[in-house]
């Protein structure tokens, strides 16, 4: 129990977020007695995924949460002569600005219920019909069922199949066995309800076939379990350290993951589909046969431009966008490099950081599709609970819903000793790593934040109509005014598992200049419509028509000098949320260097034992063949051919 557990261990982890989660596993698999502990109910924090009435549900959470007023607390008592405390915060204040916009009929009925959910009990239930969450959100509200967790372990939560697999990249609609772990928001599995709520046609569904173009709230509110709605909006690269790690981990046996299948760019109010790789520029209709060998040799010097600095030298210090005028491209092609390969502003990058990002676009095509990214099936939040997973399995012990009141540090030796939970257990450890937003004002006062511009959009169709309606699109859309920055847009469709069929989920990112709704609202404005009735008979509109819309602003801890926090032990870690790049290699970073601290020499989530290789009668171990089919590693013309990559040899029967 969680109000039970044992006094020591080696380190204690605090938020579940993706650097912790991965910190979690890396001492786990060494060996490390781990405990992992999250005050919400949830796992990934500002990097979770939720469904739809989950995400309701964090709305309301977000709101009592402002409004917790601090209390003075029994574990000062606890404090002995020769200790002090750094006390740790109940309020989370990395969300502000939040702003809700239902566009979508709001037909709705008291008895309307979420397709599939499970069926609630006195134990479970968390009301959300007060009139000052419906207030708040803009929206009629419904009863969550929300499962209380304490001391879980994601073992029990995430049955994947083919645990064969090293990394599987689906280019078709997958099934649905598969847990919707953001709903009830502690992963409980229920494989038999998502494969009747996924696979089975229901009668809503035929009903509302005739009207298809008639998307109302209330089918949201019955699909909303067929929604996973990312807090952080990012993609992972192909040949990125987190791919890398996943594989060599083979955490990825716990995770599927699909192409983006397009790169878009928005000029002169269009928007366009970009060509990148070879067969793409060959077959563009966009470009003229010069503009194709103009941008072939362009992106061929990017692919190896260390090895001619006489082309840049001379540029160095000047912007990316600039140096590109210097070369044989047309404004069509720069336009194409600079904002939708390098994916860079005119102002943001120098000439070495374009060309560094842009050798980073190609050297990533090619490996697993016919883009550089890959979109985890069920959203960004499966990431840190796969790595959750791996920590539970090498004997981590995980509590949900578990407080820390304090970290206990003894005034003599500067260090960190203890932490003191909301039970009032002192459990004791040699290693802390803290996520930022569990630290208070006190601790932060000279922290400076950068913020994060966040929009999630449920739309009726693609910003870019093709044969297909199931694309997976990235769009940079670049800044107009002065001091603004570029946003980032990507477009998910229902076969990544995120929305119901028939919608398109669309999350928007951008460096905050101010509030996410003035930062990103006339983004939407130029891509899509608002949905309204007096419409829904009119065929010929182009844009989309906007059914749902969220801002708010998130707070980025990347980059934050230790030196800033006040008086922190050096054994006590600080673990940033998320940050507004595209992809995940800060956080791994991070968590590689807080590991290496942590365990010098120690091989950062080396792979797991190959079950036929565990020695019981004393035959000798061959490590080579061990490492060889643990660490696949898939060639790109494999990785063309087929979606399953990096199988490890089957056992012979």
């Amino acid at each position: 129990m969680a109000d039970n557990l044992p006094s020591e261990f080696d380190v204690i982890v605090i938020g579940t977020g993706l650097p912790e989660s991965v910190i979690a596993a890396a001492c786990s698999r060494s060996g490390q007695r781990v405990l992992h502990v999250d005050s919400r109910s949830y796992y990934g924090g500002n990097w979770a995924s939720f469904s739809f009435s989950g995400l309701l549900s964090w709305l309301k959470e977000h709101q009592e949460n402002s409004e917790i007023v601090s209390e003075c607390s029994v574990w000062q008592e606890k404090i002995l002569e020769n200790e002090e405390a750094i006390a740790l915060s109940r309020k989370d204040k990395t969300i502000q600005h939040v702003e809700v916009f239902c566009y979508a009929s709001q037909d709705l009925h008291e008895d309307v219920e979420e397709a599939g959910a499970l069926q609630k009990n006195h134990a479970s239930v968390t009301s959300a019909n007060s009139t000052e969450a419906a207030d708040f959100a803009c929206l009629p509200t419904e009863d969550e069922s929300l499962s209380i967790a304490s001391c879980e372990i994601p073992t029990e939560q995430t049955p994947r199949s083919d645990p064969k697999s090293a990394l599987e990249v689906n280019d078709v609609k997958t099934t649905g066995e598969k847990e919707n772990c953001c709903d009830d928001k502690t992963c409980v599995p229920s494989t038999s309800e998502e494969e009747t709520s996924e696979n089975v046609p229901t009668a809503e569904d035929t009903a509302e076939q005739p009207k298809k173009n008639r998307i109302t709230y209330s089918q949201i509110i019955k699909e909303g379990r067929r929604f996973n709605i990312d807090l952080v909006s990012k993609l992972l690269y192909s040949r990125g350290l987190l791919i890398d790690l996943l594989i060599k981990s083979n955490v990825s046996r716990y995770a599927e993951f699909k192409n983006i299948t397009r790169i878009l760019a928005f000029r002169e109010g269009r928007v366009e589909q970009v060509p990148c790789s070879r067969a793409d520029v060959f077959n563009s209709r966009q470009l003229t046969m010069v503009e194709k060998r103009m941008l072939m040799k362009f992106l061929t010097f990017c692919m190896d431009y260390e090895e001619y600095p006489d082309e840049y030298k001379a540029y160095e210090e000047m912007a990316f966008s600039e140096y590109l005028k210097t070369q044989k491209l047309t404004p069509n092609l720069q336009y194409f490099v600079l904002h939708s390969i390098a994916m860079t502003s005119e102002t943001a990058s120098s000439t070495i950081d374009g060309l560094r990002a842009t050798q980073n676009f190609l050297h990533c095509l090619g490996r697993y599709g016919n883009t550089p990214f890959l979109f985890p099936l069920y959203g960004q939040g499966e990431l840190p609970q796969c790595f959750c997973r791996m920590c539970a399995v090498f004997g981590g012990i995980y509590c949900l819903r578990h407080s820390v009141q304090c970290l206990v540090v003894d005034k003599e030796s500067g260090k960190c000793k203890a932490v003191i939970d909301h039970f009032g257990q002192r459990i004791i450890a040699k290693h802390f790593i803290v996520e930022d937003s569990y630290f208070s004002e006190n601790t932060c006062s000279r922290v400076q934040y950068r913020q994060i511009s966040r929009a999630v959009l449920i739309t009726n169709k693609s910003v870019l109509k093709s044969d297909s309606d199931q694309q997976i699109s990235i769009l940079t859309v670049p800044a107009e005014e002065p001091g603004a920055f570029a946003v980032r847009v990507i477009e998910l469709c229902s076969s990544t598992m995120t929305c119901m069929k028939g919608t398109y989920l669309v999350h928007l990112t951008c460096t905050s200049s101010k509030t996410a709704r003035e930062d990103l609202e006339p983004v939407v404005q130029k891509l899509f419509i608002p949905y309204t009735e007096t419409e829904i008979e009119n065929e010929e509109v182009e844009k989309p028509r906007l059914l749902w819309a969220l801002y708010f602003n998130m707070r980025d801890s990347s980059d934050i000098s230790r030196n800033s926090y006040n008086d922190l032990p050096s054994n006590v870690y600080v673990c940033s949320g998320p940050d507004c790049g595209l992809g995940n290699d800060n956080a791994v970073k991070q968590a590689e260097a807080f590991f290496q601290q942590i365990c010098p020499n120690e091989d950062f989530c080396p792979p797991p034992p190959n079950p036929e290789d565990i020695i019981l009668d004393g035959d000798s171990l061959q490590p080579e063949a061990s490492e060889s089919s643990a660490i696949p590693e898939a060639s790109s013309e494999t990785a063309k051919e087929s979606p399953h990559l990096g199988n490890t040899e089957e056992p012979s029967e």
